[in-house]
Formats: C-alpha cells, sequence, structure tokens
C-alpha cells in the first residue's frame, strides 16, 4: 500500500482544515488507517484511527470532539477533518495504515503534510 497525504496548509487558531490521504492497492478496505503527528522538538504520537469498515474510530485525548476521521473504501481514502483548531495542533501529520485493529505497530507510512495554526 502506498500512501500520499494532501490539505495541510497554515490556519489560524480556532480555524479548520481537512487532512487526506489517498491509498493505491486493490486491498484499501482490509487495512485499518490512522494518523500520527510529530510537532518539532517532540516524539510522534497517534492523533487517531479507523477499522476497515469505518465503523470504529479512536481518538487520542486531545484531539477527541474536535477532529473526525472517516473513510471512503471506494475511493480509497480517508479524511482527517480537524477544527477548533490550536497552536498546539502544530505538526507534520503522516497517515499509516495496518492489518489489523490490535496490532502495535503500523506497517505502511506517507509522508507528512505539513500543519501550522497560528495564534
Amino acid at each position: 500500500v502506498q500512501l500520499q497525504a494532501s490539505g495541510g496548509g497554515l490556519v489560524q487558531a480556532g480555524g479548520s482544515l481537512r487532512l487526506s490521504c489517498a491509498a493505491s492497492g486493490r486491498t484499501f478496505s482490509r487495512y485499518v488507517m490512522g494518523w500520527f503527528r510529530r510537532a518539532a522538538g517532540k516524539e510522534r504520537e497517534f492523533v487517531a484511527a479507523i477499522s476497515w469498515s469505518g465503523d470504529v474510530t479512536s481518538y487520542a485525548d486531545a484531539v477527541k470532539g474536535r477532529f473526525t476521521l472517516s473513510r471512503d473504501n471506494a475511493k480509497t481514502t480517508v479524511h482527517l477533518q480537524m477544527s477548533s483548531l490550536k497552536p498546539e495542533d502544530t505538526a507534520v501529520y503522516y497517515c499509516a495504515a495496518k492489518s489489523s485493529w490490535y496490532d502495535r505497530t503500523y506497517d505502511y507510512w506517507g509522508p507528512g503534510t505539513q500543519v501550522t495554526v497560528s495564534s
């Protein structure tokens, strides 16, 4: 699976952005999709994940209630809708894929997209 994230940019605090991750491969619907982020000088952290069917989602506490993850298996794309953005959301965002919800590691990673939230 090859992944390509897009949709990053510069936004003011309180604004919204939608990140997309397009995946290649016919088995996209079999993968759990996740988003991670890495802020400058910090460790990479989990943001959100969605099951292969889209029925189950998981969010980091820091983004719960503000971010919404969805997927379109027909278009092999996942979307991360980010609202009420805060300066602390500034980071490079990465999408990733893994075979099982219970796997600890993700098998495939895309290049990141920069999100910058100004105060």
